[in-house]
C-alpha cells in the first residue's frame, strides 16, 4: 500500500511538472467565460436548448450527487414542462475516479460533463495544473452574502465537511488536550492514509505554520510531567523540520505526526470506527471520523450516542479540534454538456433544493452560508438535550481558531500539492 501511495504522489508530481497549457480558450472554456456572467435561470435556458432529451453523465465521491441531480431535473421540469433532459451519476472509488477523468478527457468521445471531486491535494496536481478540469464560479454564488470567494472559490467548493476527535467517556479519561491522543499507549481508530487520502492530506496541512501554531500552543499547555514525555519526541524531529524547511514550529506538528502515525488503529471505514466506538465495550476508546456519523446510531442496550464525547466540546479542550476537508465541484475541459453543468452547479450551490442532500445532515457546510441549515439542536427529543453530542455548532465556530472555536484543520490543495513529495514522504517512511 506504501509503495502505491507513493506511486501515485510520483505520478501527480510529472503531471505537474510537465503540464502545459493550452494556448487561447477551449469551446468550454469560452462557455464558462460567459456562463459565469449569468443567472441561474438564464442558465437553465441555455441547459433546455442544450440537453433536452440528453443524458448528463456526473461522476463524484458523494452519491448524494444523485439526489441533487433529481432535484435539478425536476427544477428543470417545472421551467420546461416538455424537458426530458436526465442526469446519471456515477461514484468510483477514492482514486479512480482522478484516471478515470484523465481518460475521458483524452476520449474523441468524452462522456463526463461533470464531477464533484474531494482530495484538493491530487486535484491540484492531476487535475487543475494539468487542465483536465476548469473552474466555474456562478455569478450568483458570488455575489451571495458572506461567501468567501478567496478562500472557496478555485477550486469551487461546494460544502466543507468534518472528521472530529471523539472518545468513549465510560471509563475515567477525560481529554483536554489534542496531545492527549498520541499518549503512550493510545490507539486512535482512524481511516487508513491509503484507503482515503483526504487524511493524509490532514496530516500535510498540520505543517503550515497557522496550524503548527496550533499544535504548539496545545503543547505549551501540557503539565511538566506530560512535556517530559514528549520533548525528546520533538526534539528527535527537529533536524527533520528544518530540512523540509517548516516554520518554528514544524517540529511540534512532526512530532505529533510522527506519534499518531506509528500509534493509530486503522479502520477500513469511519462507519465501524462510530459502531465500535458508542459501545459499551469500548470504554476509554478515541476515534478521529467523521462527525455526521453520530446520526446513524440506534440506540441500543449496548449502543448510545451518550456513550461519546466530542472532544472539541470539552471546556478548556486545547488544541485543533478535528480536520476539514472540502467537496469540489469542477467542469471537465472536454466536457459535452457544459452549459447544463454550469446550471446544475449554481442549483447547487444557491438553491437550498440544490444543497439539501447534503445540507439535512449535521457536519457537512455549504460554501454559500445562505444555504447553512441550523443542526444545533439535532440531539433535542421532544424538546429535551438528549444526546448533545448531535448539536452541530455549526461552520463559523468549528473553522474558528480562537478558544471557543473547533480549530478545525482545513485543506488547503495549493499548500497540501506543495508538501506531498517533502513532507508526504517523511509520513509515508514512518508507516
Amino acid at each position: 500500500m506504501k509503495k502505491l501511495l507513493v506511486a501515485v504522489l510520483a505520478i501527480g508530481f510529472v503531471f505537474s511538472m510537465f503540464a502545459c497549457k493550452p494556448k487561447g480558450q477551449s469551446e468550454v472554456e469560452k462557455i464558462i467565460a460567459e456562463a459565469e456572467k449569468m443567472t441561474l435561470v438564464e442558465l437553465m435556458a441555455k441547459a433546455y436548448e442544450e440537453s433536452n432529451g440528453k443524458t448528463l453523465e456526473g461522476i463524484g465521491n458523494s452519491s448524494r450527487g444523485k439526489t441533487a441531480g433529481e432535484a435539478f431535473v425536476l427544477a428543470m421540469k417545472a421551467a420546461y414542462p416538455n424537458y426530458t433532459g436526465t442526469i446519471s451519476w456515477q461514484q468510483p472509488k477514492e482514486n479512480s475516479i482522478f484516471q478515470m477523468l484523465t481518460s475521458d478527457s483524452k476520449s474523441p468521445n468524452p462522456v463526463f460533463s461533470m464531477t464533484l471531486i474531494q482530495d484538493g491535494s491530487q486535484i491540484q496536481s492531476k487535475m487543475v495544473e494539468t487542465g483536465v478540469l476548469k473552474n466555474f464560479i456562478p455569478k450568483e454564488w458570488r455575489e451571495s452574502a458572506g461567501v468567501n470567494v478567496e478562500k472557496d472559490g478555485s477550486p469551487l467548493t461546494l460544502q466543507t465537511l468534518n472528521k472530529v476527535f471523539m472518545y468513549n467517556n465510560l471509563g475515567d479519561k477525560v481529554i483536554n488536550n489534542v496531545w492527549d491522543f498520541v499518549k503512550q499507549g493510545e490507539r486512535p481508530l482512524f481511516m487508513g492514509l491509503e484507503s482515503e487520502p483526504v487524511g493524509f492530506n490532514f496530516l500535510l496541512m498540520l505543517t503550515k505554520d497557522e496550524y503548527a501554531n496550533l499544535v504548539k500552543q496545545a503543547f505549551d499547555a501540557l503539565d511538566a510531567t506530560e512535556k517530559a514525555y514528549f520533548q525528546p519526541i520533538v526534539d528527535s524531529v527537529a533536524a527533520k523540520a528544518t530540512e523540509l524547511k517548516l516554520g518554528a514550529n514544524g517540529k511540534y506538528s512532526l512530532a505529533w505526526i510522527k506519534l499518531w502515525t506509528q500509534q493509530m488503529n486503522v479502520m477500513t471505514d469511519d462507519g465501524p470506527i462510530m459502531n465500535e466506538l458508542v459501545t459499551t465495550t469500548a470504554v476509554d476508546e478515541t476515534a478521529l471520523l467523521v462527525y455526521s456519523k453520530l446520526r446513524s446510531i440506534s440506540e441500543t442496550e449496548t449502543s448510545s450516542v451518550n456513550n461519546v464525547t466530542v472532544a472539541a466540546y470539552t471546556p478548556g479542550y486545547v488544541g485543533f479540534g478535528g480536520f476539514g476537508y472540502k467537496h469540489f465541484l469542477q467542469i471537465p475541459e472536454s466536457s459535452p454538456l457544459p452549459w447544463t453543468a454550469a446550471a446544475f452547479i449554481t442549483f447547487m450551490v444557491t438553491v437550498e433544493e440544490g444543497f439539501h442532500p447534503w445540507g439535512k445532515d449535521m457536519g457537512g457546510y455549504s460554501a454559500n452560508p445562505q444555504l447553512r441549515a441550523d443542526h444545533t439542536q439535532d440531539g433535542f427529543v421532544d424538546g429535551v438535550d438528549t444526546f448533545p453530542a448531535k448539536n452541530d455548532r455549526g461552520y463559523d465556530w468549528w473553522v474558528s481558531t480562537g478558544v471557543y472555536g473547533g480549530r478545525l484543520i482545513i485543506e488547503d490543495p495549493v499548500y497540501a500539492s506543495s508538501v506531498s513529495f517533502t513532507v508526504g514522504e517523511w509520513i509515508l517512511s514512518l508507516q
